[in-house]
């Protein structure tokens, strides 16, 4: 599998599609997706940052909502992008992770919030995993 997301076309917000062989990939690369479409203007000299998170959700669909969030909202109050992830712990309910990233300047567009509407998150008939996110611009 080698396309990471796609964007997909909304009259008035940002929706993606991820792809991903595994639950854990599938979160990265909507994350990777959420944070482009952010277009930050990185900060020089590059300044690495380092940022560990905690989330509980009641379920999967929750998880992936909550993640993406705190993901959003490290990113606008720290003025930073994040680039990888290392999950220390993954269940459907739970996840302990690092992130890591870059100061940046400024972002050029503007997510408000990471929606539940027409949240869809689903492992395919091939094993894969797929999920469909509206983000509010």
């Amino acid at each position: 599998m080698t396309k990471k997301y796609e964007i997909l076309e909304h009259p008035a917000d940002l929706k993606i599609r991820a792809f991903g062989k595994t639950k854990e990939e599938l979160f990265f690369n909507m994350m990777i997706g959420m944070n482009e479409n952010m277009k930050p203007e990185i900060k020089e000299p590059i300044e690495k940052t380092k940022r560990n998170i905690k989330i509980e959700s009641p379920d999967l669909d929750s998880l992936f909502v909550d993640f993406l969030s705190e993901v959003l909202y490290l990113s606008q109050a720290n003025k930073e992008i994040y680039f990888d992830v290392k999950f220390i712990k993954f269940t459907d309910t739970e996840i302990e992770a690092e992130l890591f990233g870059q100061k940046v300047e400024r972002f050029n567009e503007d997510i408000k919030a990471v929606t539940y509407h027409q949240l869809d998150a689903r492992q395919r008939e091939d094993s894969t995993w797929e999920a469909t996110i509206l983000f509010d611009i």
